[in-house]
């Protein structure tokens, strides 16, 4: 007899998964590539800033998908506009024209200061379209020698060859090497070492405004605005990888408004599908017409479904007013970080609204995600002293006391 594949619970009446954990493990140990670390937990259903287990066990989810499931689990007004184009149009070839994908475009380019997008899957693929824009731009005047990108050490752009490349950490290009030619690396914030080496063979420089993957390190006012100058100083493009700020994470649509600083380029991903696979790479000026046909593509790229999914997340941001729910979120957060059970156990706290990182006085982040987790909530660890903290822009004062009661008792 076939298993059943839902169970209601009684006392609720929610609809969950029938999961026997034991034999999805086995099939996930016998079958899966161990590309993955896999803690101890099987998630089956997720509402709001909250996720269950195959136990029935709540967890509060303060990774939120690495910063993907930025308005929630299974958002009504995300899972009604999925539902509605299931039923109507999956996908099609982007030789002809959707009006999800036009409409996302549409709001993309209104709610910031770009001309044109290009959609693909994932934040990788769009850091790779912003490259091959960079690397053709830099060829329109004839010259063979301007194809140089600099990025910056500890920054995290991607796991496809061209954006492990970009990825200045040793630890994820080693295993794959010989990289791509024409990167060069400086240290974050240093502006002296970006004047050093951006020339007139470089072609663009592409920052995150906030390092994430690197321990959650603020870009300095000063630094963008010095490389702003000097891509245009020596004909580059500036390109921001905005995949775990942007939506709506900083407080603000992108993080490029805190700084007054904009780019040429600006790569999107994580929080922009809701939890459904999609990418943007939006531009501006000269880098919005350098492709032309022929020159890039994506099969699945900005399908019915991904881009309905994707406009039901703006709209739900801008109706639920989640930009300013993010920034007092995150002041909150901070402020609560700060008090005494936790002081002395703290060295510093990083933050841009729901983008929060804690580094530890003593090496510990490893076992403070894994006793976190024991007692009900989700973070993440960076390194051995740095806690990154991710939670979905929903979240309320009562999440943050309970996340702050439970890390306090864990640190």
């Amino acid at each position: 007899m076939t298993q059943a594949l839902y169970t209601m619970d009684s006392e609720t009446g929610r609809i969950a998964p029938a999961v026997d954990e034991e034999q999805a493990r086995a099939w996930d140990r016998d079958n899966v590539m161990t590309t993955y670390a896999r803690l101890p937990v099987t998630l089956v259903r997720g509402e709001g800033a909250k996720v269950w287990d195959a136990k029935g066990k709540e967890y509060l989810d303060f990774l939120a998908g690495i910063a993907v499931n930025g308005v929630g689990h299974c958002h009504p007004r995300v899972v009604r506009a999925i539902q509605e184009q299931a039923a109507t149009l999956i996908h099609t070839s982007n030789l002809y024209l959707t009006e999800p994908q036009a409409r996302l475009a549409a709001k993309l380019v209104s709610i910031s200061d770009f001309e044109r997008v290009f959609f693909c899957n994932s934040g990788a693929e769009a850091n790779e379209a912003a490259i091959k824009i960079a690397r053709k731009h830099g060829k329109k005047d004839g010259s063979a020698t301007k194809f140089q990108i600099v990025t910056a050490n500890r920054s995290f752009h991607g796991r496809t060859l061209a954006t492990v490349t970009a990825t200045a950490q040793p630890k994820y290009q080693t295993p794959f090497a010989p990289v791509v030619p024409g990167f060069s690396y400086v240290p974050f914030n240093d502006i002296e070492a970006l004047r050093a080496v951006v020339n007139e063979d470089t072609c663009a420089v592409m920052l995150e405004p906030v390092q994430g993957e690197g321990g959650i390190y603020p870009a300095h006012k000063e630094f963008l605005q010095e490389a702003r100058e000097l891509c245009d100083k020596f004909g580059a493009l500036l390109i921001f990888d905005e995949i775990q700020t942007g939506v709506g994470r900083s407080g603000k649509w992108w993080a490029y408004e805190h700084y007054g600083v904009t780019p040429d380029i600006m790569t999107l991903a994580k929080a922009l599908g809701g939890g459904v696979p999609i990418g943007a790479c939006l531009a501006r000026g000269a880098a919005a017409t350098t492709l032309v046909p022929g020159d890039h593509g994506s099969t699945f790229a900005g399908n019915p479904l991904a881009a309905r999914a994707a406009l039901a997340v703006l709209e739900a941001i801008e109706e639920e007013h989640l930009l300013a729910n993010a920034y007092a979120m995150g002041a909150y957060f901070v402020h609560r970080l700060n008090e005494a059970p936790l002081r002395g156990k703290i060295k510093e706290i990083r933050a841009l609204g729901l983008l929060i990182g804690v580094e530890l006085v003593q090496p510990d982040a490893r076992r403070v995600l894994t006793e976190s987790l024991e007692r009900g909530l989700i973070i993440n660890a960076v390194g051995d002293n740095i806690l990154r903290l991710l939670p979905p822009l929903v979240i309320t004062k009562e999440d943050v006391d309970r996340a702050v009661e439970i890390l306090s008792a864990v640190i």
